[in-house]
């Protein structure tokens, strides 16, 4: 099966789904692609034990009517195999598929920096806890320290406590003054407000932060530093996540530019490439909110209606006002790159420990002598940890982009020998 669409998006999260929804009434033929066997992203993730928003529901519902929009879900991105065409796989099949424009939703994973212990059984990333019991992970009764930066930690922390576990920190590395003054500026943005009062915990602490996870098989307790003091806790599970990166790899070997971590876009959501367009957290962070609005921009952008999307403009500035708010306010302390010890491992999927790398200059002499980054992840928590504790330039992009049947690989036989070739 090999196929071809007016316009492709990348990522049924809410900037997808709203792009979608956008550019549906065009009449254009539409294929929204995702790697989740549902709809909603990261942020609005289905499972068994899943509370979605009605707002989210009523999205997935609406653009399931649009007669000209085709879902393709449990399906990803394995190469480029020619110019605006893709080589994707599901759970049965390899296919190659051909688009005049497309729109990359990609969304934004967990910064997950190392520290002694942070690879013991029982430790996870904030919102990679947050997915596990939204997927039926059981979690009664279980002591919970939830460690690291952002308003991640609350949702993460709000979900476990409703489904049964024993909150007994929320450790948050920002000091009182930077959270007071995002507190402060919240009724800028009702709606933020009123969920920033739902989701506080009395366990909530400021300027503190991870020194180790303890145990020996798996985790029995952590140290935290709390206000120049160190504090120990026994607990079962222990939930770190340090904010949150785009996911720009897939734009980066399309030829997409970059505005410093994030996938660089101009006023129509446009990309540095003609007919690409970026939407929601791969341009970065700042929420739903912010991902719906601009999804929608870009949507009605890459149909040519362009009236319909400048109207949007305003709500965009308004959410984008939000997002500095909130990444000012959370920037990470200069001390949390000292967390890790010359035996802390860094590359979980190849055993290498932070003294191996130490002493490079460079991402590539790294993983030319120690195989930093060649593990299943290719780089993605490795390397974004070596980008902020030693300002390392993460590996560039390479297909395959995800492991992949030789099967699907073959399907590059299907493309005409005048068309160019990646190397797989």
């Amino acid at each position: 099966m090999n196929e071809s669409t007016d316009i492709l998006i990348i990522g049924a999260g809410p900037a997808g789904m709203a792009a979608a929804l956008a550019a549906s009434s065009s009449g254009a033929r539409i294929v929204l692609l995702d790697d989740n066997p549902v709809p909603g992203g990261q942020i609005w993730r289905d499972g068994p034990q899943a509370n979605l928003p009605k707002q989210a529901r009523r999205l997935r519902e609406r653009v399931r009517a649009c007669t000209n929009v085709s879902w393709r879900m449990g399906a990803r991105v394995i190469a480029s195999a020619a110019d605006k065409t893709l080589l994707v796989e599901d759970a049965e099949q390899g296919w190659l598929i051909a688009y005049d424009r497309l729109i990359l939703c990609t969304g934004a994973r967990e910064l997950l920096l190392p520290f002694p212990g942070w690879t013991l059984p029982g430790v996870t990333g904030a919102g990679g806890l947050q997915a596990l019991i939204k997927g039926g992970l059981p979690v009664r009764g279980e002591r919970l320290v939830i460690a690291g930066s952002g308003p991640l930690l609350l949702a993460s922390a709000a979900t476990a406590k409703h489904h049964g576990a024993q909150l007994l920190r929320i450790a948050e590395q920002a000091n009182r003054a930077a959270v007071a003054g995002f507190a402060a500026n919240l009724p800028r943005w009702p709606g933020k407000l009123l969920q920033a009062f739902s989701l506080f915990d009395a366990h909530y602490r400021t300027g503190s932060h991870m020194l180790e996870a303890l145990g020996k098989d798996r985790l029995e307790g952590v140290r935290l530093l709390q206000h120049g003091k160190t504090v120990e806790l026994a607990c079962d599970r222990l939930a770190c996540g340090f904010g949150l990166i785009p996911n720009t790899q897939l734009g980066q070997a399309l030829g997409c530019g970059l505005d410093g971590q994030a996938l660089a876009v101009d006023a129509w959501q446009a990309t540095t490439r003609v007919d690409h367009y970026a939407a929601g957290e791969c341009t970065g962070f700042g929420g739903s909110e912010l991902a719906l609005v601009e999804g929608a921009i870009a949507g009605h952008a890459a149909v040519g209606d362009t009236p319909a999307a400048e109207r949007l403009w305003p709500g965009r500035a308004r959410w984008q006002g939000f997002a500095r708010a909130l990444n000012t306010a959370f920037a990470l302390d200069a001390h949390l790159k000292n967390l890790p010890q010359r035996d802390t491992l860094v590359c979980r999927c190849e055993d290498v420990a932070y003294g191996e790398l130490s002493d490079f200059e460079n991402w590539r002499e790294a993983k030319l002598a120690s195989r930093c980054g060649m593990g299943a992840c290719q780089g993605r928590v490795c390397g974004a940890a070596l980008e902020h504790l030693l300002g390392w330039t993460p590996p560039a992009p390479r297909p395959p982009f995800s492991p992949a049947r030789i099967e699907t690989l073959l399907r590059l036989e299907d493309l005409p020998f005048s068309r160019e070739r990646p190397c797989a």
